[in-house]
């Protein structure tokens, strides 16, 4: 099988609730997504998705994906699509760093993979374990009522995890925490995610402030060091994400005790391939995930649930359902949330079916046309 031409399509995914607000002051109203497919000799196309959280969240952005997958989809052209080991590692060699441009053609080579192979990739990732997995929510930065009121507006949902986004000032994100904890019902999870939004004294503040609370902080600080003073001062249970961007980083920070759960995005690390071996670094070290994207919609979703699927159920933290929350779908069989959990597909490849109706025409194409 080789790979004889790569279509690029952009889709914008507006939010069923008008914004999504974060750390920092900042807003997304609409996503823009990028949605790559990959067509083969043997007549199977493979389909992947990279959606940036804007441009103010990672090193990243929607219109830098497609400017780097433009330079890299014309070199693999007549290359084995299968070979998903050997693709990253061409990619690697071809650019350096970027890895959120690569993510999307990694995951479309999944998708070929298992289309090939006639089997789910949540399979071809290690194994489907039980019938599906819980998800958690986020609640978008508001008034500590607000953000409260929603606790009780997705728990009817079936969600059971939540995750406000904090990281403003601190005497708002104190009472923004204990408003949701007050909340909580037994069995309930609350997560504190600043998204790098706290200096270390601020950080310092609201852990000491929240130490009888029962909540999660996430990634309070923007760089390693200054989380990693942040959890040596804390009892609570400490989750990193923006930092952990590779495999380098999740053995330092394991060494270092600096995290009791990681937050793995696909795109973060570029894709499925090296997303699995961190994932399965992780399980091997006792290190508890939650899996996801920075963003995305059906095609998105799809890949995030087979990683999550695949990975054994103590481990996995929680995931998400990021086409919920969106009001465009791209794709018909991706999953859908049932009472806050979710399951894979039982179809080959990642068991979806673009609706080319909303892709529309392709902004750029290499290869045969």
């Amino acid at each position: 099988m080789k790979i004889t031409r790569v279509d690029v399509y952009r889709v914008e995914l507006p939010l069923h609730e008008g914004s999504y607000k974060w750390s920092g002051g900042n807003a997304v109203t609409v996503f823009d997504s990028t949605i790559v497919a990959i067509r083969t000799d043997a007549g199977i196309t493979g389909f992947g998705e990279v959606c940036p959280l804007g441009a103010a969240y990672l090193p990243a952005y929607a219109a830098g994906a497609r400017a780097g997958i433009a330079e890299l989809a014309p070199q693999l052209i007549g290359l084995d699509p299968a070979q998903t080991g050997a693709i990253h590692r061409f990619m690697n060699q071809r650019m350096r760093g970027h890895a959120y441009v690569k993510s999307a053609i990694d995951v479309a080579c999944w998708d070929l993979l298992g289309k090939a192979a006639n089997l789910p990739v949540a399979i071809l990732l290690g194994g489907r374990y039980g019938a599906d997995f819980p998800l958690y929510r986020a609640i978008s930065q508001e008034s500590p009522e607000k953000m409260a009121e929603m606790v009780g507006v997705y728990r009817a949902q079936g969600y059971t995890k939540f995750q406000l986004k904090v990281g403003s000032d601190a005497e708002t994100d104190i009472a923004r925490i204990f408003a949701a904890a007050g909340k909580l019902q037994p069995g309930d999870v609350l997560i504190a995610d600043a998204n790098t939004g706290w200096t270390q004294h601020q950080a310092l503040r609201v852990a000491d402030a929240v130490r009888h609370a029962d909540v999660y902080i996430e990634q309070p600080c923007k760089t390693y060091e200054e989380c990693l003073a942040i959890r040596r001062h804390t009892n609570r249970p400490f989750i990193l994400d923006e930092v952990i961007d590779d495999i380098g980083m999740l053995v330092r920070g394991a060494n270092d005790h600096a995290m009791d759960v990681i937050n793995l995005k696909i795109s973060k690390v570029g894709g499925l391939t090296p997303a699995r071996q961190i994932r399965d670094l992780c399980v091997s070290l006792g290190i508890a995930l939650t899996i996801e994207d920075t963003w995305g919609g059906d095609i998105a979703t799809a890949a995030i649930a087979h990683l999550a699927h695949s990975t054994p159920p103590e481990f996995l933290f929680t995931t998400t359902d990021f086409n919920s929350y969106v009001s465009v779908s791209t794709a018909e069989g991706a999953p859908r949330r049932e009472n806050g959990r979710l399951t894979t597909s039982l179809r080959a490849g990642l068991g979806i079916e673009p609706r080319l109706e909303v892709l529309g025409n392709p902004v750029f194409s290499t290869g045969d046309l």
